[in-house]
């Protein structure tokens, strides 16, 4: 089950304030998966360019859904009860939200291609410019910010984005 948790859409007279457009959803213990969470994602910058924003850049946008997809993937796999996910986009950024019930703290495992599985918090540190871990006492919410320009202190590599 998926409980919308608030919209928001600026009007012309915010937009000129540059207020951020928002999304958020709550899933209920073990309703949530990362299909569902791709497509809220899609959904809302589909919608994006309705309330004046540009068009996402279709690399932001599939970076977004990877990001997304596995951060929730992980509340899933690792915490028990519901989870959420908030979606921001304000002119500098979009940031996905992921918030779970489990209070351990996420660690980016080295990579290894043996390995199977253990992957996706490695590829959203990838895929983003910061992912911000904070934890408290009923649980814990990760931040993935993900630029709407290019970061000048990373190339593209055959389509791949590599810290310089």
């Amino acid at each position: 089950m998926t409980i919308p948790q608030r919209q928001h859409t600026p009007d012309q007279q915010s937009m000129e304030e540059d207020t951020a457009l928002r999304y958020g959803t709550i899933w209920g213990d073990g309703a949530a998966c990362a299909a569902n969470a791709r497509q809220d994602l899609r959904a809302f910058l589909g919608h994006a360019p309705r309330t004046g924003f540009p068009s996402t850049p279709p690399t932001l946008a599939m970076d977004a859904e990877l990001a997304a997809s596995e951060l929730v993937t992980n509340a899933v796999r690792h915490a028990p009860g519901p989870c959420g996910m908030t979606l921001q986009l304000s002119r500098e950024e979009l940031t996905i939200t992921v918030w779970d019930s489990s209070t351990d703290e996420p660690a980016v495992k080295p990579a290894d291609p043996r390995r199977i599985g253990g992957h996706g918090l490695r590829m959203v540190h990838t895929v983003s410019d910061r992912v911000v871990v904070a934890l408290r006492a009923t649980g814990k919410r990760i931040t993935a910010h993900l630029p709407l320009a290019p970061n000048p202190t990373t190339t593209v590599l055959g389509g791949t984005a590599v810290p310089a």
